[in-house]
Order: C-alpha cells, then structure tokens, then sequence
C-alpha cells in the first residue's frame, strides 16, 4: 500500500493510448501526421470497409505489423512494468493500443481492449491466434483449414471492446486511475476517468 495525494493507495489502474507509444515511433490517430490524416478510417477499419475492401484492409494491417517489428519499448513502457513488478498493491494496465510494447517492456499484465496487431481471429472458427507478419484473403486458418476467414484481431469502429466487464470490475474497486497518451475523445474508454471518480477513486490524466 502507497500514500498518494492524501490518501492510502492499495489499487491502480492505468489507461494507455497512442501517445504513449508515439515516442517509440508509432504513428498516433489524431496528430497532424496521424494514422487518420493518411488513411480514412471508413476504408480502414470498420467492418464494412473489410468486406467491401478486404485487399486494402490486408495491406494496411499488415504494414503496422512490419513496423511494429522495428521498434523498441520507451521509458514510458519501462516505467510502468517497473510499476508492476515493485509496487505492493495491484496495478491493472488496460490499454487502447493494439501494439505489444507493454509486453517488451516487461509488463506482466497487459489488458488489449481493442484487440492485438499480432494477432488474428478466424470468423468461421472464432480461433485467435498469432499472426505471422503478412497474411491476406488467400490464407489459410491454421485451426479450421477454411480459406478468406482470417481477419486481424483488432477492434474495429462499431464493434465493442474486449473484456469490458473485467474493466468495469477493476475501475469500481480502484483507489487511483491514471490515464496516458490517450485523447479522451473515444468511447468507452474516454469515460473510463469518470467511472472511477464516482467510486471514489483519484484521477490523474
């Protein structure tokens, strides 16, 4: 247990966004050289674009996943494994990035609400697993054998987040709620603060 602003601190949950992985060379969505300036979401990342689009939604994905494999965790991704493994009481990471930067940087709990890069879903099994670097249409499901169902394990505009019920449980029983690197503007995540302020929790964004 911690002494924080006046208070004793026994439960933290953190709240990551782009920002935080900005400084390791991943284009955030909303600056002016965002992932959104370049691309328009529509085409990208619902799943409307994907079905009418499924080539240039492959290729997209696919890109993230070659540069994700060329960048290193930063201090911000350091400091918050070290967070984990030295503070006495619990911290749960829930982050919006679909990046695995927590994970290299020695966190040992990461909770991916909008789903992983490095990951894809079959819709005709619903197996998850790991995503070589490129896949596409013609790919084949390693579990079911059916060819054109792989998609990336990423949530898409119009779906809901992962494990939000998990979420839910550890904001309304946390002492301090941080958010960094994250907008505010997207929800449900954006509400995230609030939520834990009317429990009781202090809030640092």
């Amino acid at each position: 247990m911690a002494h924080f602003n006046g208070r004793f601190i026994d439960r933290i949950v953190v709240l990551t966004g782009a920002g935080i992985s900005a400084e390791s060379g991943i284009p955030t969505f909303r600056d002016a050289a965002g992932l959104w300036e370049q691309h328009d979401p529509m085409d990208i990342a619902t799943p409307g674009a994907f079905r009418r689009d499924p080539a240039l939604v492959y290729r997209f994905y696919n890109a993230r996943r070659a540069n994700l494999a060329g960048v290193a965790p930063n201090s911000a991704h350091l400091a918050l494994a070290r967070l984990q493994q030295e503070f006495a009481g619990e911290v749960f990471l829930v982050t919006q990035n679909v990046d695995d930067l927590h994970e290299r940087g020695g966190s040992r709990q990461v909770c991916h609400m909008h789903g992983r890069l490095g990951a894809m879903l079959c819709d005709s099994c619903q197996s998850n697993m790991h995503a070589p670097e490129a896949f596409d249409a013609l790919s084949a499901c390693p579990a079911c054998g059916g060819v054109g169902s792989l998609r990336p394990d990423v949530v898409w505009f119009g779906e809901i987040p992962y494990f939000m019920d998990e979420i839910a449980l550890q904001l309304g029983n946390c002492d301090l709620f941080i958010a960094i690197g994250t907008s505010g503007l997207v929800y449900p995540a954006a509400g995230f603060v609030q939520r834990a302020r009317q429990r009781g929790a202090t809030t640092v964004e």
